[in-house]
């Protein structure tokens, strides 16, 4: 679990593709630290898994499923990346719990800055049109943002703080970009329990139906 606040910006050092996966390498001292063979980092909100610790930099292994649904696949040596380790039960959930598992691909539309914050505008596949809502929670490449604004043309916009914005790879990125997309965990908790609901009451129906055929019989 992860909690959508970006700690560092590592570096792309070497991508290895074999097959159906791939390898990918990355720098960044302040996270190797305390990084141990077997722990989970979120690279652009996808939750891969240290396979390799060395000084300065990690390894990790990206598995066919991760690369089919997210922007990994198009990552390149000297290409930035967005950076968090797996949340510990002493750390603070400033963002909303992220499960590290990418939805799907986004695309940036528009990057704006106004007066107080960065607006930026990501166009979305309709699979997720339910889970987009307003004021709802979402991770871009890693990040936990609010959905400011839903329109009808599956786009929504994030309004993003300075800090933010300059603090993750959002100021690398450009109109046309892919982002990866995390819907809310909890929103699809609540779908899934809505649907174990209608199921059961579905059940229930059918059952008093039969008794009420077996009585008239």
């Amino acid at each position: 679990m992860f909690t959508g606040i970006v700690e560092k910006i590592g570096t792309v050092n070497r991508v290895d593709k074999r097959g159906s996966f791939a390898i990918l390498n990355i720098s960044c001292a302040d996270i190797t630290d305390d990084l141990k063979i077997g722990d989970s980092v979120a690279v652009n909100g996808a939750c891969l898994t240290a396979t390799k610790v060395e000084k300065g930099s990690f390894t990790a292994d990206i598995s066919y499923e991760t690369l089919g649904k997210s922007s990994l696949e198009y990552l390149k040596p000297g290409d930035y990346v967005n950076l968090e380790r797996a949340l510990t039960l002493s750390s603070r959930l400033g963002g909303h719990i992220v499960s590290g598992h990418v939805d799907c691909l986004g695309k940036f539309t528009e990057i704006r800055k106004e007066s107080s914050a960065y607006r930026l505008c990501i166009g979305y596949p309709e699979n997720i049109e339910k889970y987009v809502v307003y004021k709802g929670s979402i991770a871009l490449d890693g990040i936990s943002l609010t959905i400011a604004d839903v329109f009808d043309n599956n786009e929504f916009t994030v309004a993003v703080i300075p800090h933010t914005f300059e603090n993750t790879i959002l100021k690398y990125r450009h109109p046309g970009d892919f982002v990866n997309i995390e819907a809310d965990m909890v929103a699809r908790y609540m779908e899934k329990l809505l649907k174990n609901e209608k199921k059961a009451d579905r059940l229930k129906s059918g059952i008093l139906k039969m008794q009420q055929m077996e009585d008239f019989i």
